[in-house]
């Protein structure tokens, strides 16, 4: 298997009441997640709420990880930013804590050319010994990291090996396929309702958030997809379509907040500029975890 296995969840950040950083909750979400099925957890994510983290709040929160799931599953650090310098110092930082891996998301609002996103990339990824996964995300960053880009950072940079794809194109993910020359790098789906798809044309699993909710179920579409039994990972599939879709009903992680909230694992509020979800939101969520005997 993969160093950091098929299902990683990216997992929500716990704050209190008065949005100051959770951490006792943030190490009980992460023996939950564990527990649940998660091979890996992805820590200060957009589902974490990177952007706005501080600095150190990160740190504090890649540590307690760390040390909570003690080699249970894989650590994977969200440490990409639009910002180079910067990236490259977070990264340097979770090294040295111990993280497994690093997450680099595409800068977003500068919005560099895929020459300047290829320069971004191995820059960081030559500052560490870590492994990286990249992170493509095109709504949310305004730029996309097409595939002659990542086969080109992949074939020439070793230490990155996979990248979290949120375009939601089966074409794009072939055409990364296509250009690799390694057979070990691998493709990650950066949305749950993308996972299956993403399988059928040779990806590896999922970054998921769904799994805070329904972990065990989506260890197991994999698990059944990967082993051969289609048809059961299908059906699977079906049954958790309405979760995956009312867990972005609105802004992510605003939905999956109130759904942690609805199951009796209440995780807190986002941060502001993001606001807890609105009553049209909370009855869809609601719904789909009726669907499932969730509540």
């Amino acid at each position: 298997m993969f160093m950091f296995g098929r299902l990683i969840t990216a997992m929500a950040t716990p704050f209190r009441e008065d949005y100051s950083l959770d951490v006792k909750r943030t190490c009980e979400l992460a023996e939950k997640l564990v527990a649940e099925g998660s091979d890996g957890i992805l820590v200060a994510g957009t589902t974490g709420e990177s952007p706005t983290l501080t600095h150190e709040e990160k740190l504090e929160l890649f540590k307690a990880v760390k040390e909570t799931v003690k080699g249970k599953a894989s650590v994977i650090a969200g440490t990409g930013n639009y910002n180079t310098k910067e990236s490259i110092e977070l990264t340097k930082s979770a090294e040295e804590i111990g993280v497994d891996g690093i997450l680099l998301v595409a800068p977003y609002y500068n919005k560099p050319p895929q020459d300047g996103l290829y320069e971004h990339f191995k820059a960081i990824a030559q500052a560490t010994k870590l492994p990286v996964i990249l992170y493509n995300i095109p709504s949310r960053t305004g730029v996309n990291i097409l595939p002659a880009t990542v086969t080109r950072l992949a074939n020439e940079v070793k230490n990155i090996v996979g990248i979290k794809e949120a375009s939601q194109s089966t074409d794009q993910v072939v055409d990364i396929l296509r250009g690799l020359n390694r057979d070990d790098f691998v493709i990650y789906s950066g949305d749950d309702s993308f996972t299956m798809p993403l399988l059928s044309v040779g990806g590896y699993g999922v970054i998921s958030v769904a799994s805070h909710i329904v972990g065990r179920e989506i260890k197991e579409m994999i698990e059944n997809f990967v082993s051969g039994n289609v048809d059961k990972a299908i059906q699977i599939n079906k049954r958790l379509f309405p979760i995956f879709k009312a867990l972005f009903v609105t802004t992510n992680p605003i939905p999956l907040k109130e759904a942690m909230k609805l199951v009796g694992f209440d995780i807190g509020p986002p941060r502001l500029p993001l606001v807890r979800a609105g009553e049209k939101e909370i009855n869809v969520i609601r719904e789909a975890l009726r669907q499932l005997s969730l509540i």
